[in-house]
């Protein structure tokens, strides 16, 4: 059985950068036939690239990944069109996966559960490669995903849940805290943020989309 295939998204435009971002001669010598970076939609053909990505990212911070392979494939079959993935010349640098809720706050549920066609988006994971940290990169794809779900039609609010000292981090990129979340895994609770996408008319003419 053929794995699903993404359609074309209309409101997320490729986005290419001029030049490479730290790559060494040999991936130099590539770059006429792999765009030097792109913005794209994650496809269940990334998983193992996403969770490779965040198993080294999280194991070696909390001991906890926040989504299994098995989950990773789930949402990428189920609602590719809420993730993104930072690609240089090919290769994953970055990425975040979302779904949808339905609910005012997330519950334990969510961290496995996608409701087709909500107004708020779960974001699961944001995670960095990890010899691209320290860049900006996380910054610079949040930011641009969040352009990208103001163009999504009906979404009104992206949430998600982080440790606290990942707060400020948020905090910053437009995020409000809505106090203690009800999640928690194994020994760890977090914070639930959420950041308004609605009413947006402004940043979405002026965003290409």
């Amino acid at each position: 059985m053929m794995p699903p295939q993404v359609a074309s998204s209309p409101f997320l435009k490729p986005f290419f950068l001029k030049t490479p971002l730290n790559v060494d001669s040999h991936r130099r010598q590539r770059r006429h036939t792999l765009p030097a970076s792109e913005f794209r939609n994650l496809t269940p053909q990334d998983a193992i690239s996403v969770f490779e990505i965040e198993r080294e990212a999280f194991i070696s911070v909390s001991g906890e990944c926040p989504l299994t392979l098995d989950e990773v494939l789930s949402f990428l079959s189920q609602c590719p069109e809420l993730s993104m993935g930072w690609f240089e010349e090919g290769q994953l640098m970055a990425f975040i996966i979302g779904s949808g809720w339905d609910k005012e706050k997330l519950e334990q549920e969510a961290l496995t559960k996608h409701v087709p066609n909500s107004p708020t988006i779960h974001i699961h994971v944001l995670s960095v490669h990890r010899h691209c940290r320290q860049q900006g990169k996380g910054s610079i794809l949040l930011w641009r995903y969040l352009q990208y779900l103001r163009c999504l039609p009906g979404l009104r609010r992206a949430l998600l849940v982080c440790e606290e000292f990942l707060v400020p981090f948020y905090r910053k990129a437009g995020f409000k805290e809505k106090g203690r979340s009800a999640i928690t895994v194994g020994a760890l609770t977090f914070t639930e943020m959420e950041h308004q996408l609605g009413g947006q008319a402004y940043a979405r003419r002026n965003s290409g989309c």
